[in-house]
Formats: C-alpha cells, sequence, structure tokens
C-alpha cells in the first residue's frame, strides 16, 4: 500500500464524519458501512484495522464483528496490508486483461 502509517486517512470517505457515526452499534453499523461504499482507500483502512486488531468501529467497510471473524479463519496471516495490495493488483491485472480481451473482439 506503500503509504506510511494512516497517510491514507486523509482521502477516506468518512474524512467529513462525525467519527461517532462510525462506531456504532446495531443498525446504526449498516448506514457507517454505506460510508465505506466506493471508498478510495477502504483497503488501506481494512488492512490497517486488521493488522493493527482494531476491535471497534467500521472500518473498510467491516464492522469489529466480522473482522475477528476474518482474524479467525485466517490465522497465519501476517501482514493484512501485503495480502490485500496484492489481491488488489491481481484484480486490477484480470480486470485489465478482460477489458483487452473485450476491445479485441
Amino acid at each position: 500500500m506503500g503509504e506510511s502509517d494512516t497517510d491514507w486517512a486523509a482521502r477516506g470517505s468518512c474524512r467529513t464524519s462525525d467519527p461517532d457515526e462510525l462506531f456504532v452499534e446495531g443498525a446504526g453499523q449498516n448506514r457507517a458501512k454505506a460510508v465505506c461504499s466506493g471508498c478510495p482507500v477502504r483497503t488501506e483502512c481494512l488492512a490497517y484495522a486488521l493488522d493493527a486488531q482494531i476491535d471497534h468501529g467500521v472500518w473498510g467497510g467491516m464492522t469489529d464483528r466480522e473482522r475477528r471473524a476474518l482474524l479467525r479463519r485466517r490465522p497465519t496471516v501476517v501482514s493484512w496490508s501485503k495480502l490485500l495490495e496484492q489481491a488488489r493488483r491481481e484484480y486490477e491485472q484480470q480486470v485489465g486483461a478482460q477489458a483487452q480481451l473485450t476491445r479485441a473482439s
């Protein structure tokens, strides 16, 4: 992800939100997750929360409960930042290849 610590946060969709709106329970979590939809730094945010094992709030479109479940399912992951960056690169390459095939046909 290449950025130090939380430099990415200044570009987050939530940067103008009231922080209390992101640290809610119940149905409020769905509203908080909606803020993450389409966020340009969603991956960085999620990786940060997973790597730091932040246990409150919505980060990168996932609730604390969802992140804990993911951490339990993948206990051997050393760096979520590296894993998610690699997954994003692979996805972008795949999308690019599909676009080339579409243009060629």
